[in-house]
C-alpha cells in the first residue's frame, strides 16, 4: 500500500506536467538531427575520451536522443536508462562501472548493449513561470570502465551550458516566428501583440521584419533598429541593407534572401555583422515566404544577435584543440592538420611539408629530483620555445607526456632542414631548478621530408618517429642533462 500523502503525489505530478511542458515547447522530440547539437556531442565525445555522447531528452515514459555520436535507435524506455536518475537530481552522474551499479547493472542497456561508464549531467529549461525544469541530459558513455577527472567534470558542465543556450535559442527562435505570423494574422490585436513582441525582443535580442513585394516596403521592428545600431526611424534603403554584412558573408546573405523570393523556400542562417556604429557583432537571421495563391508576395523574418552564444562555442572548440598545460595544439588537432597539410603538399613540386618530432631527454630525472612541479615548468617553457616568433608559421603540438611535434610548410625553414634541427636543439636546453638545484633539459630531434609515397599520416610519423629513434640512439652515450648545485 502507498503511503506517500496525496498532496506530495499531487505536486509530484503537477512538477512533471511543468517539466514536460517545458520539454514540449522545443518541439524536438521526433525530430530531425540538427548540426548544431551533432556538433555538441561530437565535442563532448573527444574533449571527454569516450566512444558515445548523447544529448537526451526525457519524456514521460521515454527517451529520445536529438543527437548521437553513433547509429542506433533514437528512443529508449525510460526506467532502464541511467538518465533517468541524472534528471532527478541536482548535478552530475558519474557511474565508474555499470556493472556493479545496483540499479542498473540488470539494464539491458548494460547486459546487451554493453555499456560499463556513465557520466551525465541534467540539461533544463526555464518553464513559463521561469522556473528551471530538468528536460533531457548530456551524457557519455564507454564500454570500458572509467574514472573521470576534475578536468573533465568541469568540460561536461561547460558542455551542458552551451546545450542549454543552444535549446533556449531554439525555442525563443520559433516563439519569435510564431509571434511574428500571429502579428500579421491578428490585425485588430496589434497594438497589444506590438507590446509583447517588443519585450519577447528585447529580452531575447531579437529584432523582427516584413518585406512586402506588393508595395516594395520594409518594416522593421524597434529592436531591429537597436541590433542594427540605428535611431528609430533611420532605416537603410533595401539595396544597402547588406551593407551592414563584410564582403565574406554580404553575398551569401544577398543571396539567400533572392532564393526565398524566387521559389518561397525559408532560411535560416548565421553571420558576423557590423553594427552602425562599428561593434562586431554576430548575427542570426532566419525567414519564411508570404505565399499567396501560389506565388510569394513577402517574407517575415527574425534577427538575432547571438555573439554571446557564438563566442562560447569558440572558446570550447579552442578548448578542444589545445592542450591546457603548454597552450599547444593537442593530438587532436596535430592529427586533423597533418592531414589536411599531407592532401595540399600532393602535387607540389619540392620540399612542400617537414614533420618533426621532439622527445624531451631527462624529463623523467627532473621529475625524479625536482618534482612534478619542476616538471610541468619545463613542459610549459617548452611549448614557449616552440611558439617563438620564428616558427609562428608552422603548428607546434604536444602530442604525448614529455613528446612534441612541428608540421612545417614554411619555405624559408624547409630550405635547410640541418639548420632547422640545431636551432629547435638550442632553444630546448631549458634550465629548471629547485631548492638549490638546477637541471638543464635537452631535447632529441627527428625531422622527416614529405614523401608522396607515405598512404597516410601514420606512414609519415613512422618515418619522423625512426629519425627521432635514430637520433636518440646517437646520442645515448653523451650527457644531456647537466646537474649543478646552485652553492658551489
Amino acid at each position: 500500500m502507498d503511503s506517500t500523502p496525496a498532496d506530495s503525489r499531487d505536486h509530484d505530478i503537477d512538477r512533471e506536467e511543468r517539466r514536460l511542458a517545458a520539454l514540449h515547447s522545443l518541439e524536438l522530440l521526433g525530430a530531425a538531427p540538427e548540426q548544431a547539437f551533432d556538433a555538441l556531442v561530437a565535442l563532448a565525445a573527444r574533449m571527454l575520451d569516450c566512444p558515445i555522447a548523447l544529448l537526451n531528452l526525457v519524456d514521460r515514459d521515454r527517451l529520445w536522443v536529438a543527437a548521437g555520436t553513433v547509429a542506433g535507435p533514437r528512443e529508449f524506455r525510460r526506467d532502464v536508462a541511467m538518465c533517468d536518475r541524472t534528471i532527478r537530481g541536482q548535478g552530475p552522474v558519474v557511474i565508474d562501472d555499470l556493472s556493479q551499479d545496483g540499479v542498473y547493472r540488470d539494464s539491458p542497456l548494460v547486459t546487451d548493449a554493453g555499456y560499463r561508464f556513465y557520466a551525465g549531467t541534467p540539461l533544463h529549461l526555464r518553464d513559463d513561470a521561469g522556473v528551471r525544469q530538468p528536460i533531457g541530459t548530456l551524457c557519455v558513455i564507454d564500454s570500458v570502465c572509467h574514472r573521470i577527472s576534475p578536468a573533465a567534470r568541469e568540460a561536461l558542465a561547460h558542455l551542458a551550458t552551451l546545450a542549454e543556450a543552444l535549446l533556449e535559442g531554439r525555442r525563443t527562435a520559433l516563439r519569435a516566428i510564431e509571434f511574428a505570423k500571429e502579428s500579421e494574422r491578428l490585425l485588430r490585436d496589434l497594438a497589444r501583440k506590438d507590446r509583447i513582441f517588443r519585450n519577447v525582443e528585447r529580452i531575447a535580442s531579437i529584432g523582427s521584419w516584413h518585406l512586402s513585394l506588393i508595395d516594395d516596403r520594409i518594416h522593421w521592428s524597434d529592436n531591429t533598429y537597436t541590433l542594427h545600431g540605428l535611431p528609430l526611424g533611420q532605416q537603410p534603403a533595401r539595396e544597402h541593407s547588406f551593407d551592414f554584412y563584410p564582403p565574406q558573408d554580404r553575398d551569401q546573405v544577398r543571396r539567400t534572401l533572392q532564393r526565398t523570393l524566387c521559389d518561397g523556400s525559408p532560411f535560416d542562417i548565421e553571420s558576423d555583422f557590423i553594427t552602425a556604429r562599428g561593434h562586431r557583432r554576430r548575427v542570426r537571421s532566419m525567414g519564411e515566404a508570404e505565399i499567396v495563391d501560389g506565388r510569394v508576395t513577402g517574407v517575415i523574418g527574425v534577427f538575432q544577435d547571438v555573439t554571446v552564444r557564438h563566442e562560447l562555442e569558440t572558446r570550447l572548440r579552442r578548448l578542444a584543440s589545445t592542450d591546457a598545460l603548454t597552450g599547444l595544439a593537442n593530438r587532436a588537432s596535430f592529427d586533423a592538420t597533418l592531414e589536411q597539410a599531407m592532401a595540399l603538399a600532393h602535387g607540389k613540386d619540392g620540399v612542400a611539408l617537414m614533420l618533426v618530432l621532439i622527445d624531451l631527454d631527462g624529463f623523467k630525472a627532473i621529475n625524479d629530483t625536482l618534482g612534478h612541479d619542476a616538471g610541468d615548468e619545463v613542459l610549459r617553457m617548452t611549448g614557449a620555445a616552440l611558439s617563438q616568433p620564428w616558427l609562428r608559421g608552422s603548428l607546434a603540438a604536444r602530442i604525448g607526456g614529455d613528446e612534441f611535434a612541428l608540421i612545417v610548410d614554411d619555405p624559408a625553414l624547409l630550405a635547410d632542414p640541418e639548420a632547422l634541427r640545431l636551432r629547435i636543439d638550442d632553444a630546448l636546453r631549458i634550465p629548471v631548478g629547485s631548492a638549490g638545484l638546477t637541471m638543464i633539459s635537452g631535447g632529441s630531434v627527428g625531422i622527416a621530408v614529405f614523401d608522396t609515397e607515405f598512404g597516410s599520416p601514420r606512414d609519415f610519423v613512422r618515418r619522423a618517429d625512426a629519425l627521432l629513434y635514430a637520433a636518440k640512439h646517437r646520442r645515448r652515450d653523451r650527457r644531456h642533462l647537466r646537474i649543478r648545485s646552485d652553492a658551489a
